[in-house]
C-alpha cells in the first residue's frame, strides 16, 4: 500500500490521547522500614504520579486527606513518562491509575498487576479534518494515522476501532508519528472515533486504579483502602472540576492554567465503578484481540478475570453510598472540546497535557 503524501496538519487522521494518567514509581531507600500495623501489613503506601490533568483524582485523595481517612500514610513519587514501565516491571511503586488498554498486553505477558476499580471515562479519540472526506471508520482504510507514538494508547484505540470494522491496522493502513498538536492548529477537526460518546467505549473505563500484584499479596487491605482513596478522589473530582484542577494547578501538580485544567477535566467521567469497570477489561481484551494485538490463543474473558481484583470493601454499593462534599463555586460548564483545542493552542505556557 502506498501511504499518502502527508502534507502538515492536512489529510492526516489523528488517534489522540485527549489526557493520560501515568504510573511511576521509586527505589524505596535502603534501610528504609514501612510503617505496619497490628495485622503485619504495611499502612505506608507509594502513589505514582507523572503531573498530568487526568491525575486529579490521586492529587485530591492527597490534598483533601482520603488517603489518611483510610489510615494510610502516602508518599507521592514522581518519574518521567520513559521509564515508568521499567519502574513498574520491577516494582517499585505499590498503586496509582492508568489507561487499561496500555496494560493488558503486559499482563498477558505475565506482568503482575491488577485493575481494582475504574476511575474515569472518554479519554481517546479518533479525528479528522472537517473539510475532508473521513466520516465513518471505513473511511480510514488506505489512510495514513498521525499518532504520539507507536504502541501508544491512542495507536491502540484507534487499531481497537479499526479492527471492530474489518481493517487491519498493520496492512490496511499506514502509520505516522507525528506532533498531534499541530493538527488542532486551525481547531477545525471532527471525531471518527470518540471514546466518551461512542458505544461501547463510552461505558468503558479508560483508566482504572492498578496496584502491584506482589504488594496486593502481601498487603491486601493496604491495597483496598488505597483504592477507596483513590475513587473517592475520583468522585471529588466530578462533583468539583473546578476546585479539582485549581488544586492541581495551585500544589503545582502539574504546568498549566486553572482554566485549560478545568476545562479537560469536565471533558472526562470521573464515575468510580467496579462491575461497570471489569467488564470494561474484558471489552477491550475482546476487541485487542480482534484487532491483532493479543495473542490469538488469548481467552479475552479469562485475560479479564486474571486483570483484575475484587478487593474488601471496595465494592460499586460502596461507591453508591459514598458521600463527599461539593465545594461552593468548585463547578464548570461544559465546554466545547474545539474550545478546549484551541485553548490550548493559544495558550503561551504549556497545555495540561504536557509534563512538567
Amino acid at each position: 500500500m502506498t501511504p499518502l503524501r502527508i502534507q502538515p496538519a492536512r489529510g492526516l487522521i489523528f488517534a489522540r490521547l485527549l489526557l493520560v494518567a501515568l504510573i511511576i514509581g521509586v527505589l524505596l531507600p535502603a534501610g528504609c522500614n514501612r510503617n505496619s500495623n497490628s495485622s503485619g501489613e504495611t499502612t505506608k503506601v507509594r502513589v505514582g504520579y507523572i503531573g498530568l490533568t487526568c491525575e486529579a483524582p490521586i492529587f485530591s485523595a492527597y490534598e483533601n486527606g482520603f488517603f489518611k481517612e483510610e489510615g494510610l500514610d502516602v508518599e507521592l513519587v514522581k518519574c518521567d513518562w520513559s521509564t515508568y514501565k521499567d519502574v513498574f516491571a520491577l516494582g517499585r511503586f505499590d498503586i496509582t491509575h492508568h489507561l487499561v488498554m496500555y496494560f493488558l498486553k503486559p499482563i498477558e505477558q505475565g506482568l503482575d498487576v491488577k485493575f481494582t476499580g475504574g476511575i474515569h471515562r472518554g479519554c481517546l479519540r479518533v479525528q479528522a479534518p472537517i473539510n475532508g472526506k473521513i466520516r465513518t471508520i471505513e473511511d480510514l482504510r488506505g489512510k495514513t494515522i498521525g499518532v504520539p507514538g507507536m504502541g501508544t494508547p491512542p495507536f491502540i484505540f484507534a487499531s481497537r476501532v479499526m479492527g471492530t470494522h474489518g481493517i487491519d491496522a498493520s496492512k490496511d493502513v499506514s502509520w505516522k508519528v507525528y506532533p498531534i498538536g499541530s493538527a488542532l492548529a486551525t481547531g477545525k477537526v471532527q471525531n471518527v472515533a470518540d471514546q466518551a460518546k461512542d458505544p461501547p467505549y463510552n461505558e468503558e473505563y479508560c483508566c482504572a486504579v492498578i496496584v502491584n500484584g506482589k504488594f496486593l499479596a502481601k498487603n491486601p487491605k493496604a491495597a483496598a483502602a488505597a483504592t477507596r482513596a483513590l475513587l473517592k478522589g475520583a468522585k471529588w473530582v466530578q462533583e468539583n472540576p473546578l476546585a479539582a484542577a485549581k488544586l492541581s494547578v495551585d500544589k503545582k501538580y502539574l504546568a498549566s492554567t486553572v482554566e485549560l485544567n478545568t476545562i479537560a477535566l469536565s471533558h472526562l467521567n470521573y464515575i468510580p465503578a467496579i462491575s461497570k469497570a471489569e467488564a470494561g477489561v474484558y471489552s477491550a481484551a475482546a476487541e485487542m484481540k480482534k484487532a491483532g494485538m493479543l495473542s490469538p490463543s488469548t481467552d479475552p474473558a479469562a485475560l479479564a478475570k486474571r486483570a483484575f481484583a475484587h478487593l474488601d470493601g471496595v465494592t460499586d454499593d460502596w461507591i453508591e453510598h459514598l458521600q463527599v462534599e461539593k465545594v461552593a463555586g468548585g463547578q464548570a460548564p461544559k465546554v466545547d472540546i474545539r474550545q478546549y483545542a484551541s485553548a490550548i493552542l493559544n495558550d503561551t505556557r504549556r497545555s495540561c497535557c504536557i509534563q512538567k
